[in-house]
């Protein structure tokens, strides 16, 4: 029998400004098979965030953001394809980013197996090259690919700000909760594309160096 679930509220934030000498923008799957009439496995709403992250492409370019692209990539035999059709397979025009948010020269391209962006790849060794503690993370899908790429982010203490709408879901439902876990359980900043903007000024203090701080803090009590 049908039951009606609530989601508990969470905060959108009206303003986020981010140091964008510390930030990366993740574009996550937004490729032909998930987007675009003819994929193998569609997102309803993907196709209507395109000027979203384009907007958030620009404001990153514009602002020298590191800018990230996650590619969902399967060959013959993936065990994936016993959970999903087909999908993203590599070489196919399904498995290209959409001409639109075509990456450019420079912006790295992250091949992933997985639904976490950060497994099994070099995504956080490049991060932690560049000196990048934060993320705003974009694409598709809400609750599979960014999600457990934001879980994936929160868990190596990198701050998480997820514009709501430049992501999509299958379902309204999915959308939400993920909004929500992430809010709830990793501080993740929710907002807006227009909300977020890049900052002058002081660099604030970040989740990763505080975590650092108290370590050599337990370190030094312990030394004691």
């Amino acid at each position: 029998m049908p039951r009606v679930v609530e989601v508990p509220e969470y905060e959108v934030h009206d303003e986020v400004r981010v140091d964008p000498a510390r930030t990366a923008l993740i574009v996550v799957d937004m490729q032909n098979d998930f987007v675009k009439e003819g994929g193998t496995l569609v997102v309803p709403d993907a196709e209507a965030t395109i000027p979203r992250i384009q907007s958030l492409l620009e404001l990153a370019r514009g602002s020298g953001m590191r800018v990230v692209y996650s590619q969902d990539t399967h060959t013959d035999g993936d065990p994936e394809w016993s959970i999903w059709p087909e999908h993203a397979r590599e070489g196919t025009w399904g498995w290209n980013i959409v001409e639109e948010l075509a990456p450019r020269e420079g912006e790295a391209v992250i091949r992933k197996v997985r639904y976490d962006a950060f497994y099994g790849t070099h995504l956080d060794h490049f991060l932690r090259i560049w000196g990048v503690d934060t993320l705003v993370i974009c694409g598709t899908v809400a609750n599979i690919c960014v999600h457990y790429t934001a879980a994936s982010a929160g868990l190596r203490w990198y701050d998480i700000v997820i514009p709501r709408d430049a992501v999509s879901a299958l379902d309204p439902f999915d959308l939400e909760a993920s909004l929500r876990q992430t809010a709830f359980l990793f501080n993740g900043r929710i907002s807006t594309s227009e909300a977020i903007g890049a900052r002058d000024g002081n660099v604030y203090r970040s989740k990763v160096e505080e975590a650092a701080a108290e370590a050599q803090g337990d370190v030094q009590a312990a030394e004691k």
